[in-house]
Formats: C-alpha cells, sequence, structure tokens
C-alpha cells in the first residue's frame, strides 16, 4: 500500500530538485549507501479537504528519508500520530512504515523543508527555496482553519507562507497567531525524541496543543 498523498504534483518538488546543491548531495550520497530507502523530497501526507496542516521541519535520515511518509519510522511520529488519532483525524495503527494503513482525515502533514538537511538543521537559504512548496500546498486548502507548526523554523516558514509578519507573531510553545486569511497559527515544540528525552516537550503538553487546535475548528 502506497502512502496518502494529497499535494499535487505542481505543489510539490520533482524526485531529483537541485534547488538546494547540499541537500541535493546528501540525498546522492543517501542513495548509494541506503539504495532501496526513498532518499527523496517527501511528499505531503494527508486530506486535501482537511482543516488542520501540521507543518514540520524536515524528513529525518532514519525517518521519513527512509520512509517516504512525513513523520513515519522515528520516534517523532509516535508523538504526532497518537496526538491526532486522540482528536479523531487519523486512523488506523501506526507501525513505523508507510504499508501500515494509516490514514488522516481532515487533517494533511507538511515539511518547511521537503529534503533531509545534514544534522537535521537547514540553512536559511535551504528553507528560503522550500517555502514556494509550502505556501503552495497550503494556499490550495479552502477549508484550512488551523496550521500548528512544530519547532520555530517550523513557525517561521508557516508565518511567512500564509502572509503573515515575524515580527508580530513570535515561537512560543502553546502561542496563537491569527493569519491575514483567518488561520489560527498553533505552536508547539517539535516532539523530536530529544525533546521528549528531555522533557522539554512532554505527552501532555503536546496533546494540549492538538485538543486546543479541534477546539479552535
Amino acid at each position: 500500500m502506497m502512502p496518502q498523498i494529497a499535494a499535487a504534483p505542481a505543489m510539490a518538488p520533482p524526485r531529483d530538485c537541485d534547488r538546494c546543491p547540499r541537500l541535493a548531495a546528501l540525498r546522492t550520497a543517501c542513495r548509494a549507501e541506503q539504495p532501496e530507502w526513498w532518499n527523496a523530497p517527501v511528499p505531503a501526507f494527508g486530506d486535501p479537504h482537511a482543516w488542520l496542516a501540521v507543518v514540520g521541519l524536515a524528513p529525518g535520515k532514519h525517518g521519513a528519508n527512509r520512509t517516504g511518509r512525513a513523520f513515519t519510522g522515528d520516534g517523532a511520529g509516535d508523538w504526532l500520530f497518537g496526538a491526532l488519532a486522540t482528536i479523531g483525524v487519523a486512523q488506523g495503527n501506526y507501525q513505523g512504515h508507510a504499508e501500515d494503513g494509516l490514514t488522516l482525515t481532515s487533517a494533511i502533514i507538511f515539511n518547511a523543508v521537503k529534503c533531509l538537511p545534514p544534522g537535521n538543521r537547514p540553512d536559511p537559504a535551504e528553507i528560503h527555496a522550500c517555502r514556494p512548496f509550502l505556501a503552495a500546498e497550503l494556499t490550495a486548502l479552502t477549508g484550512l482553519k488551523v496550521v500548528v507548526a512544530l519547532g520555530q523554523i517550523a513557525h517561521q516558514s508557516a508565518v511567512k507562507a500564509l502572509g503573515g509578519k515575524l515580527p508580530k507573531a513570535r515561537f512560543a510553545h502553546g502561542a496563537e497567531h491569527r493569519m491575514p486569511s483567518g488561520v489560527v497559527l498553533i505552536d508547539s515544540y517539535h516532539c523530536s525524541r530529544y525533546n521528549q528525552n528531555t522533557a522539554r516537550l512532554t505527552r501532555e503538553m503536546f496533546q494540549a496543543v492538538f485538543e486546543r487546535a479541534a477546539a479552535l475548528r
């Protein structure tokens, strides 16, 4: 079973996107090292009629870069898909691979940067180069009500993609920002394994963000 993919091809970078030389070089190296992995820009995952969009940072090497599905294959996915299931927009059992049958209804997941960056840290030029794809994906969601941004980079990209102004929309866990379109952006610390292990983010904190998103629908 192929992953549920919501974005039209015109809204996503090509498989061999060369906008970011550093990311393209890493992709080539990963393909040589692990030719059976996805090793390409990771597409949107979810429902094209979503009211809720989640914006993450970028694929993880052993997560989405391996599996081809956003937030799938590493520790972040357990928390994210669990939170989405609790508010009723994820169906099925998340098993950490793209063929587990998990689907999203009324929700969709994007990344601010579509390709794996070295050290999980894209540079500013790479974030800027990928932003038109995110803006097109968000604009296409005619029923969008709420965006949850996971981490500061995702927050900054989402604000700009939604036509907002960063000085007026500062990142803070649980902060809410109304964008010019009326869409509400809610910030959360990223559900990375590091933030989980250091307790910077707890499950209760993370779940509360999605419960708030559901209340704003």
